[in-house]
C-alpha cells in the first residue's frame, strides 16, 4: 500500500511545480517534502522525479500515481459531503476565491444570507484573480472560486473541476465624455470612433485584455493603453474623470445606475459568463450547496433594472 500522505505531497508538486512552494503552502520545510518523496519512490520502486535544470518534474510513472491520488481524493470529497449532509447543522469553514466585481457585488449580501441560515459556518474570502484562484482551487487552498469568462475565449476545464453558471454580466464601452448625438453607424463604428482616445485596461496576459485587445483590432485599431489595473473601480473613476475609455461590466455598479455614459459593444461580444468552480465531488457538500444558493440570492439584488441604459 503506497503512503496516502506521501502521494498527496506528489500531487501537490504537480500542482504547485516546485519543491520550494509545496513546503511553502504546507509549512514544512523543503527538505522534509524531497525526504517524504523519495520515501515514496521506495515504495513506489521506480523513479517519480527527474531533474531539469534546478528544478524537478514528474516522471510518467507519476503521473500515474497522481491521477490516481485525484480519484481517491475525489471519492473523500464525496465521503466529507455525505458525512455533512448526515449532521442537522453546518459547521466548518469554507473558504471563497473571488475576483473583484464579484467580491464587491454579490459576496457581502451572500455572506449575509449564509450567516442569517447558517451561524456556525466560518467563511473565508480572499480576493484573487480567476487565472491564480483555479490554480489554487486544484491545489486545495480553497473550496469555491468565482471566476468569469469572456466572449471568445473560453478557460481551460481540467476534468477535476466543476463549473456551475451563476449569471451572464453584460459588458459596455464607457466613453470619457458626456453623450452627444446618437449613432447610427452601429457598435462597431462607435467603437472605432474612439481609436484615438487613451484607454484603461487589464495588465497583459489577463483574460481581460486579451478580449479587449482582440475587440479593438477587430473594429481596425491598437488602443493607446495608458492606464493598466484588475481594480475596475479605477477603470470607472478615470472614466468618469475623462481621462480614459474603458470596457465595464454591469456588477462594477452593483445594481445602482450607471456613472458614465455607456455604449453597446457589437453582438457576440455583449456579456461575460461568471460561474462557480469546485473539485470534482465537491459540489454536493452542504457548505457548497448553501454557497452557490446563496450567491443565486444576491443576483437579483444585485442586477435590479437600471437607469441610463447603454446607447445603441
Amino acid at each position: 500500500m503506497f503512503d496516502l500522505h506521501r502521494l498527496r505531497l506528489l500531487r501537490e508538486l504537480k500542482h504547485r511545480g516546485t519543491l520550494a512552494a509545496v513546503a511553502a503552502a504546507l509549512s514544512y520545510a523543503p527538505s522534509s517534502v524531497s525526504q517524504q518523496l523519495s520515501q515514496l519512490e521506495a515504495e513506489v520502486g521506480v523513479p517519480l522525479l527527474e531533474p531539469v535544470g534546478r528544478r524537478v518534474r514528474l516522471t510518467e510513472q507519476a503521473e500515474i500515481l497522481v491521477a490516481h491520488t485525484e480519484a481517491v481524493l475525489e471519492r473523500l470529497e464525496r465521503a466529507e459531503a455525505d458525512i455533512a449532509t448526515s449532521l442537522t447543522d453546518l459547521t466548518g469553514t469554507l473558504r471563497i476565491a473571488s475576483f473583484q466585481t464579484a467580491a464587491l457585488a454579490l459576496v457581502p449580501t451572500a455572506l449575509s444570507l449564509l450567516r442569517d441560515r447558517y451561524p456556525h459556518l466560518r467563511v473565508h474570502v480572499t480576493h484573487m484573480e480567476p487565472e491564480k484562484a483555479l490554480s489554487a482551487l486544484q491545489a486545495r487552498d480553497f473550496d469555491l472560486v468565482l471566476a468569469e469568462e469572456y466572449p471568445g475565449n473560453p478557460n481551460p476545464r481540467p476534468a477535476e473541476l466543476e463549473q456551475e453558471d451563476l449569471l451572464d454580466d453584460p459588458l459596455h464601452l464607457a466613453q470619457p465624455e458626456p453623450a452627444g448625438t446618437p449613432d447610427t453607424g452601429g457598435p462597431m463604428a462607435t467603437l472605432r470612433s474612439f481609436a484615438d482616445h487613451p484607454w484603461v485596461m487589464e495588465p497583459e496576459g489577463t483574460a481581460a485584455r486579451h478580449w479587449a485587445m482582440t475587440l479593438c483590432r477587430n473594429a481596425g485599431f491598437e488602443p493607446d493603453v495608458r492606464f493598466e489595473s484588475t481594480d475596475l473601480l479605477l477603470h470607472l473613476r478615470l472614466v468618469e474623470q475623462r481621462h480614459a475609455a474603458a470596457f465595464l461590466p454591469d456588477l462594477v455598479w452593483s445594481g445602482q445606475p450607471p456613472t458614465a455614459t455607456l455604449r453597446q459593444l457589437p453582438r457576440g461580444q455583449r456579456k461575460r459568463r461568471v460561474f462557480t468552480v469546485v473539485r470534482r465531488g465537491r459540489s454536493q457538500h452542504p457548505a457548497i450547496l448553501a454557497c452557490r444558493d446563496s450567491l443565486s440570492r444576491a443576483v437579483s439584488s444585485a442586477l435590479r433594472p437600471t437607469t441610463g441604459s447603454p446607447r445603441a
